[in-house]
């Protein structure tokens, strides 16, 4: 019994020495868990600087484009036609007033069957693709190549929205374009990069998103859900397709505080290597928080996050 007991204590206190070990290497293996679960933003950024290179030129283009010819600072009014004759200028008494900078009497639209004929007036010069115009049988934007009327900073087309035809009118010199010199966001911020993974129906879906405007909705295809973690915690998102990119329209706690109310709007792409990369740095304003005269989509109630995502675009001040 004596011989037996010194035995049975060292093999006792290997075993205790051993589970010790297991438990610390348990403790370890636990922690690379949580790190690798946590740090996968840092893992998809190679060279930081480089990231917050692409970003900050993001957002430089981004304004350049708001900026330019068919960006949205420039936008002076819709004007929604109605079928028959209707007279076009500044003047208050034609049937379409334009802004006061415009000729006083333009022209005639005329529309019948769903088709917009225009007829200028005499003493107005109107151009189209350079040529100067009398009288032109106008295409829609979505034909893909609107008829583009042009007169000094003035420029419109015909829009065509459902079985509703309205002239959307652009001033090249819009006092917008010089009063925005930035669009305020949050600091750029890595773990706002993050991998989705794509969880498809088993048949693509149609979906149907409301506007601010009470009678025009937009359909969209939708493949299937966007499963991802943003600092510890599950989301998901319903994206649309489009091209080769995902589109998808979010709100969030942020949102009418800080973030425009109506949601933003942001594109998923794939990678070289497969991933689905969502980056929250590039969450933009929609058309709707810069101009009046926009019809945007809003965020799907599926895409309404419990969370306050502090990155990308926030509310534009615009006077």
């Amino acid at each position: 019994m004596n011989s037996f007991l010194p035995g049975f204590i060292k093999f006792a206190s290997r075993i205790n020495t051993s589970m010790k070990i297991l438990k610390y290497f348990l403790i370890l293996f636990t922690g690379a868990l949580i790190f690798t679960e946590c740090d996968r933003s840092s893992q998809l950024i190679v060279d930081p600087a480089a990231y917050l290179t692409s970003v900050e030129q993001w957002q430089q283009n981004r304004l350049e484009g708001l900026k330019g010819k068919d960006g949205w600072l420039n936008l002076a009014g819709i004007y929604w036609l109605e079928d028959g004759v209707q007279t076009f200028g500044s003047d208050p008494s034609n049937d379409i007033v334009f802004p006061s900078k415009a000729p006083a009497f333009i022209g005639t639209l005329s529309v019948k069957n769903g088709r917009v004929h225009l007829k200028a007036n005499k003493d107005v010069e109107l151009f189209n693709e350079g040529e100067v115009v009398t009288e032109l049988n106008l295409s829609y934007d979505s034909s893909g190549n609107p008829s583009y009327i042009t007169h000094g900073d003035f420029a419109w087309y015909i829009m065509k929205r459902h079985h509703s035809l309205a002239i959307r009118l652009r001033d090249y010199k819009h006092p917008a374009i010089e009063a925005l010199d930035h669009i305020p966001s949050y600091p750029i911020d890595p773990d706002y990069l993050v991998e989705a993974k794509l969880r498809p129906f088993e048949e693509v879906k149609t979906l149907t998103v409301a506007t601010p405007f009470q009678d025009y909705t937009q359909d969209y295809e939708c493949p299937g859900e966007l499963h991802f973690r943003l600092k510890g915690k599950k989301l998901t998102l319903l994206p649309f397709t489009s091209g080769d990119e995902y589109f998808i329209i979010i709100s969030d706690e942020t949102s009418g505080i800080e973030s425009y109310g109506g949601g933003r709007f942001m594109y998923a792409s794939t990678d070289s290597s497969g991933r689905i990369l969502l980056d929250f740095n590039k969450a933009y304003n929609p058309p709707c928080a810069i101009t009046e005269f926009a019809a945007c989509p809003m965020p799907p109630r599926e895409n309404s996050l419990d969370v306050s995502i502090e990155a990308g675009e926030k509310v534009l001040a615009l006077h």
